[in-house]
């Protein structure tokens, strides 16, 4: 037979919990409001890199200043020598279908070196060999974006250096399978398109897109808490709640 401690012990427990889960879920909310904040600062700030005038790309004096937040997409440009001996394909899969990134080593004016995804090059098919590309010879310019190295391989597929088979773009790994030395950059350049350029390597297919979810994600806390904060007020004011809910239990 409940009595009206017991009765008001479980009004109490459930009023706390609810209340605690409340205050859990509104702290959420507030974090994913932060966070919204923060990638919507973020897409602005890349939005206006990729389409600002090209910079020099960093030298190896600026290399550990080189970061995500401040560096990733800025347009750069160098100018080298290209090492086609040591090129490096990179499975992807781009608007153009499946293939492979073809990333080869340019040296420098200053002797460093840093590792240009070229672009694109489809895969070998039944009906279709995979096709020839160029391969400059003598000083070039390269313009692109500047993207941070990609350790470890691909979404559950890890790289294999030593059987040369790579799914992401990790430059120390290729920069030591192709025995590129410790003068490399912790960073690689996606070339951009040249105009009326039809051959392969295929430039200018990176994707720039971020998802922000981060809105979804706050209301839904905060739909979560108004919740809670309903069952705390229900619970804490209505002392006969957990009677009516079960009536039987007043007659044991």
């Amino acid at each position: 037979m409940a009595t009206p401690a017991t009765g008001g012990a479980k009004r109490l427990i459930l009023t706390g919990i609810s209340a605690g889960l409340c205050l859990l879920f509104l702290a959420l909310g507030c974090w994913q409001v932060a966070r919204l904040g923060w990638k919507t600062a973020l897409i602005a700030q890349v939005e206006a890199r990729i389409h600002a005038p090209a910079v020099p790309a960093p030298g190896p004096d600026q290399w550990s200043g080189v970061t995500r937040e401040d560096d990733q997409y800025r347009v750069v440009s160098v100018r080298g020598r290209f090492l086609n001996d040591r090129e490096t394909k990179v499975q992807a899969v781009t608007e153009l279908g499946p293939g492979s990134w073809v990333l080869t080593p340019l040296v420098t004016d200053d002797g460093s070196t840093i590792l240009i995804n070229r672009g694109f090059v489809p895969s070998r098919t039944d009906q279709r060999p995979e096709p020839e590309w160029t391969r400059p010879e003598g000083p070039v310019s390269v313009t692109g974006l500047l993207r941070l190295s990609e350790p470890g391989g691909g979404f559950l597929r890890a790289n294999n250096p030593a059987a040369d088979r790579w799914t992401s773009r990790d430059v120390a790994a290729i920069a030591a399978r192709r025995g590129l030395g410790g003068q490399t950059a912790p960073y690689f350049i996606d070339e951009a398109a040249t105009p009326g350029e039809y051959g392969w390597p295929r430039g200018g297919l990176t994707v720039v897109r971020f998802s922000n979810n981060h809105l979804v994600y706050a209301l839904t806390w905060f739909g979560l808490a108004a919740l809670t904060a309903f069952g705390a007020w229900r619970f804490a004011g209505a002392p006969g709640l957990l009677r009516r809910a079960n009536p039987r239990s007043s007659e044991e």
